[in-house]
């Protein structure tokens, strides 16, 4: 019942709708203005440009400002990392290998940062999803499209300056240098997301599931969290929501709908996800699964039934591998406590 009641619970609003709002219009602007451009091909990289908008939400003005700008540098990296990949033609096994790699590194980067949210979900995503494009748009272009989605993001992030009733003080936020034992603590986290990225896309190649990467992420979302049970709630919502989203893209990329209305839908899904990710985590993935597969859609147009099936089996893949590690560490946690001798 406890876990029952964890899967549905809904937390109380905190005025989601002004982040969701500047998510979704970060998205929203930029995927419009490619599709104007006739250049589709850049949309991945607006698209994941604009998840430097993600970061900072409630934080004031100035301190969003630098965890917006430190994000959205770090997601440049990738992007550049990830479209560099994609030239060498690495082959499915040294993609695995490479994104596993940055799963550990963002995670690292991502806590050194001090960014929220933390782990390297997104990092895996966009680096994987790039580096998997067949045909590549000239370097030079698809980093200015990132590059300009990151600042249209960043500037957004301080549109509450314009209205006086939004204005925060602007405050340097202090100086936080980490610690011997705060960067061992982050080395150990980021060698779970390595662990749990390399495991969960060797299964999914090893049965030849495309679209390996989606199998990486589920993985490592039960790795958030302050106990065992609240990381394997979130295995088990991932897997909900991502079935009940399975639903409505279906209802979306069946009917074969226009390029114009697929962007009006990942700026809806977009707002949508937003408003419910610190809230209700199932619900929210279903709203990011649509997100996800519309944007893959959009850029790359495939067989929608395909896709559909690929993010069903690799999200179930992923969920498995990440609750099987959090369960396996908490039992030998367990075990080291009784094997630990009481003191006198």
């Amino acid at each position: 019942m406890p876990l029952l009641r964890d899967l549905v619970h809904m937390a109380p609003s905190a005025s989601d709708h002004h982040p969701a709002l500047r998510c979704a219009v970060g998205v929203g602007v930029p995927l419009f203005v490619v599709l104007l451009l006739g250049r589709l091909d850049l949309a991945v990289f607006a698209t994941f440009g604009a998840f430097a908008g993600i970061y900072g939400r409630n934080e004031p003005h100035r301190p969003r400002l630098a965890t917006q700008l430190r994000g959205g540098g770090l997601m440049l990296a990738v992007i550049l990392a990830a479209a560099l990949t994609a030239r060498a033609d690495v082959g499915p096994w040294g993609l695995i290998l490479l994104t596993s790699a940055v799963a550990g590194l963002g995670t690292f980067l991502a806590g050194l940062f001090r960014l929220r949210p933390g782990g390297s979900l997104f990092h895996i995503f966009a680096f994987a999803a790039i580096a998997s494009v067949p045909a590549q748009p000239p370097l030079w272009q698809g980093l200015t499209t990132a590059a300009a989605t990151v600042a249209f993001a960043v500037l957004l992030g301080q549109a509450g300056l314009l209205w006086p009733g939004h204005r925060t003080p602007w405050r340097r936020a202090p100086a936080d240098h980490p610690t011997a034992r705060h960067l061992a603590a982050l080395g150990r986290e980021a060698a779970l997301y390595v662990v749990a990225a390399l495991l969960a896309g060797s299964v999914a190649t090893l049965l030849g599931i495309g679209h390996t990467y989606w199998a990486m992420v589920a993985a490592t979302v039960p790795l958030v969290g302050q106990s065992a049970r609240a990381r394997v709630t979130r295995g088990l919502q991932r897997l909900l929501g991502t079935f009940a989203g399975l639903v409505l893209t279906a209802l979306i990329l069946l009917p074969g709908l226009p390029a114009w209305q697929l962007v009006l839908v990942i700026a809806v899904a977009q707002f949508a996800a937003e408003m419910f990710i610190l809230r209700q985590y199932a619900l929210a993935q279903a709203f990011v699964t649509p997100l996800a597969l519309v944007s893959t859609e959009l850029a790359h147009p495939t067989d929608p039934a395909g896709l559909l099936v690929d993010r069903g089996l690799e999200t179930g893949i992923g969920a498995f591998v990440g609750i099987a590690l959090v369960l396996a560490l908490h039992l030998r946690q367990r075990a080291a406590e009784v094997r630990t001798p009481l003191s006198p």
